[in-house]
């Protein structure tokens, strides 16, 4: 595949950055060159990786600790390359750094992949302590904020608080409160996954207004993208759902097949020649 060129990378970011100023759109999340190849046909105007249909596709779970930073670069860097023309937002875990310090060499890193935009989340992965103190948190996307700036590369930074996800007694609140301090600390946008509350939601909205907040919908809730634009939610992510509902095919026609010697879990399946053609005409391109 070509290798990108400078100016390519900066109207990718350039591009990315117009998309958070109004309106809302769709980031769907590939796992893989052949999902990302599909969605970018599909018209949407951005991409994001998402670490968990990654970690699945290796056979691991999702952990900062599962992958090495490097594969993850690697990773980052081919989905980027497969992406063409799209931005690409990095779902960068917790920097892949156990401090600040280190947060910002892997954040510099990450930038020279290509990305469009990445994210910084506020877990720990430790049970007993999920989340960074706040004012740990703090320095973290402050030392990706700098890291950002020093390479003078306009790449978007997403300041994560996943309070709802580690079971925080008090979600909203928490979640309000530590991305705010994001905002001041840098963080361009804001996120706190498994917020899918309609109130929740526009609670999220308000309190953080100006910034443009980004929701994650990983199931189907009965919302709609227009619903969460009316929201005033700025941007739409799906995380690593696309990839649980391959695997759910997946799953299924194999059991059926293991269990029954039945071949009826294959019905439905993506033809052959649609699939050749599809990668065949990208080889091509």
């Amino acid at each position: 595949m070509a290798r990108m060129h400078e100016t390519d990378i900066t109207s990718r970011r350039a591009r990315f950055r117009e998309l958070h100023q109004q309106g809302c759109f769709v980031m769907p999340n590939p796992w893989d060159v052949g999902s990302t190849r599909y969605l970018r046909r599909l018209g949407f105007r951005a991409l994001a990786t998402t670490s968990a249909g990654f970690g699945f596709s290796r056979g691991l779970p999702d952990s900062a600790s599962a992958l090495t930073r490097d594969v993850v670069l690697a990773h980052v860097r081919e989905i980027v390359a497969a992406a063409a023309d799209l931005p690409v937002n990095a779902d960068f875990q917790s920097g892949y750094a156990s401090d600040a310090e280190s947060v910002g060499e892997s954040v510099h890193l990450c930038v020279q992949t290509g990305v469009a935009g990445l994210s910084i989340e506020d877990s720990t992965g430790d049970a007993d302590h999920p989340l960074f103190d706040l004012a740990e948190a703090v320095e973290r996307i402050q030392a990706a904020r700098a890291a950002i700036d020093a390479a003078d590369g306009d790449v978007l930074l997403t300041g994560r608080a996943e309070c709802f996800l580690v079971g925080h007694p008090d979600p909203l609140r928490e979640s309000i409160r530590r991305l705010q301090a994001y905002a001041t600390a840098g963080a361009d946008v804001l996120f706190a996954p498994g917020a899918c509350e309609r109130d929740d939601i526009r609670a999220l909205v308000t309190s953080l207004s100006p910034k443009p907040v980004n929701v994650l919908m990983s199931s189907n809730t009965g919302l709609r993208v227009a619903d969460l634009a009316e929201l005033g939610v700025r941007r739409v992510s799906v995380g690593s759902a696309l990839a649980r509902t391959a695997w759910a095919g997946f799953i299924r026609a194999a059991r059926q097949l293991a269990d029954d010697g039945s071949f009826a879990g294959l019905d439905g399946a993506a033809s052959f020649a649609e699939l050749n053609a599809l990668f065949g005409e990208d080889s091509a391109g």
